[in-house]
């Protein structure tokens, strides 16, 4: 994982949709994720469409218990990939922590996301949070 703080990288393409306003559930960005992998032509593949399902509902699960919020989730694709940006207004990385096996805690989120995601990148924006890029195989 990358964790980086500076422009823009170029090989993260612009939005192709983004929500408006931000998805307050898990269960919103999923249904925003699924309608953006329908409009893709050629279409993704299931396995795909899938790891992107979950990889949304991870990060923005993420945003609403840690930072409060989503101010920003956004899709883009290419060739080759499927890409997400969730901003929350918190400036607070994502941690490893040991997952809880009885449930009660969680823990399995960011290892998940990470596992998922071919590359994915922290940035901060001062005064505004951070955004999480992810970028998945199409």
């Amino acid at each position: 994982m990358s964790d980086s703080c500076t422009a823009p990288d170029p090989r993260w393409p612009e939005p192709v949709t983004e929500t408006v306003p931000p998805p307050a559930k898990a269960a919103e960005a999923r249904a925003v994720a699924a309608a953006f992998a329908e409009s893709l032509d050629p279409p993704p593949s299931a396995t795909a469409v899938q790891d992107l399902l979950l990889l949304v509902s991870e990060l923005v699960t993420n945003a609403v218990r840690h930072a409060g919020s989503v101010s920003a989730l956004a899709f883009g694709a290419d060739a080759t990939s499927l890409y997400v940006r969730v901003a929350d207004p918190s400036p607070d990385r994502p941690q490893q922590r040991v997952p809880d096996l009885t449930g009660a805690a969680g823990g399995f989120g960011w290892p998940l996301v990470q596992r998922l995601a071919r590359k994915v990148t922290i940035r901060n924006h001062p005064g505004q949070g951070k955004v999480i890029l992810a970028a998945l195989p199409r």
